[in-house]
């Protein structure tokens, strides 16, 4: 069973993607203006901030939900149920994705690409975290090792 409360590192983590997703749909929506001012698509900013926004819904809660399968497989000891359990999320969150994407190109009423766009701005905002070294923590100081001072025993060879 899954644990349906996020630890608070987990919590930190689907925050700064909600902001980095929302980031990159604002980016998107400029985008998309700009399209339309070279008549490349039209421009209808009720369907494009509709879409993006169930988009976004659906990226922020597959990256939520790949948290807590995380958080839950932790107290695991058996690894070929851990796989399973990755597997199935894994599973799910796909058929998540690709059905939000289906369900944006199939209803006329939404915009596609500002629909389907948001499902890859998680993997955005990671990739710019890390370019940034701002996904993990800085390592902690390391302690010194004495280095040995004395010099290194003379080989028999120079003995001869």
């Amino acid at each position: 069973m899954i644990p349906m409360i996020l630890q608070p590192a987990s919590r930190k983590e689907v925050k700064r993607v909600a902001v980095g997703t929302l980031v990159c749909d604002v980016l998107l929506v400029a985008g998309l203006f700009l399209a339309s001012q070279f008549d490349i698509g039209t421009f209808d900013l009720g369907k494009i901030l509709i879409s993006a926004a169930i988009g976004s819904c659906v990226a922020v809660l597959n990256f939520a939900l790949m948290c807590l399968t995380v958080q839950s497989a932790l107290g695991m000891t058996d690894q070929k149920k851990m796989k399973a359990k990755f597997q199935l999320s894994y599973n799910a969150r796909m058929i998540l994705q690709a059905g939000w994407t289906v369900i944006a190109f199939l209803i006329p009423g939404l915009h596609f690409i500002a629909g389907a766009a948001p499902v890859l701005f998680p993997k955005v905002t990671i990739l710019y975290l890390q370019a940034k070294g701002k996904l993990l923590p800085p390592d902690p100081p390391r302690p010194e090792t004495k280095e040995s001072t004395e010099e290194p025993a003379a080989s028999s060879d120079e003995n001869l």
